[in-house]
């Protein structure tokens, strides 16, 4: 893939860490927990891309973060969420969670149903500052505004309903209908990452699957399309 100047990289899905366990299935794209892969440490400001699944009734309990901008997108099922700010929400497709850790903030994260299992990527960004108040938001997306179509769900400046973030970070969710396509422009100066969420996609040719991830390595055009359908997530990073 334009390998003579690596304009951008493939990881594949099958070199991602996995933890399994009773109540959870989790593949890792950057080190995490014991995997560990000193190639794999992240990219940019982005630093975690676990895809994790938790069976019916169970989930993780309560726990710390300090200093990270942490996003949930949920695929399937539902995601219930309980933090030491006081918010207690579910989160399902459609919606994006974003909590900046900050000082410190303690959540849990449940899967409330008793017979689905719920499917999520959680992804970690380093803030731009340190000892950051922490704080909460959860937006809703609706599947018309991603269809076809880059949609903006993270942003600096919250612009068009997006999440707010503490990094020069844009995000943007699209859902691929079979024969769909669209195209997006990295910058000069910014970089890129394509996570293929669910389903297959090809980027400028080259055909991609549930759990690829691409490292776009500076100013590129892509070309982003679907034979079957499938679900992306664009980073465009400094």
């Amino acid at each position: 893939m334009n390998q003579g100047k690596i304009a951008y990289l493939i990881h594949d899905r099958n070199a991602r860490g996995h933890t399994q366990i009773g109540w959870l299935d989790s593949y890792h794209t950057f080190s995490f927990g014991s995997f560990q892969d000193p190639n794999r440490m992240g990219f940019r400001h982005l630093r975690v891309i676990n895809e994790d699944r938790v069976v019916p009734g169970a989930g993780f309990a309560t726990h710390s973060h300090q200093d990270m901008e942490i996003i949930s997108y949920v695929l399937e099922g539902a995601l219930e969420h309980k933090d030491s700010l006081g918010n207690g929400t579910v989160i399902k497709p459609g919606e994006v969670q974003i909590m900046s850790a900050g000082t410190g903030i303690t959540h849990s994260e449940f899967n409330p149903s008793k017979s689905e299992s719920v499917h999520f990527l959680q992804i970690w960004i380093m803030p731009n500052e340190r000892g950051l108040s922490p704080r909460y938001e959860q937006h809703y997306f609706p599947s018309e505004e991603r269809h076809g179509k880059l949609r903006l769900v993270v942003s600096p400046d919250g612009r068009e309903g997006s999440a707010t973030i503490h990094q020069d970070v844009c995000l943007y969710a699209s859902i691929l209908e079979p024969g769909s396509a669209i195209a997006y422009q990295i910058q000069p100066g910014r970089y890129g990452w394509l996570q293929i969420a669910q389903g297959i996609a090809t980027l400028n040719g080259e055909s991609l699957r549930a759990g690829d991830g691409v490292q776009i390595n500076g100013a590129e055009k892509l070309e982003i399309s679907t034979d079957v359908g499938g679900e992306i997530l664009l980073f465009d990073l400094a």
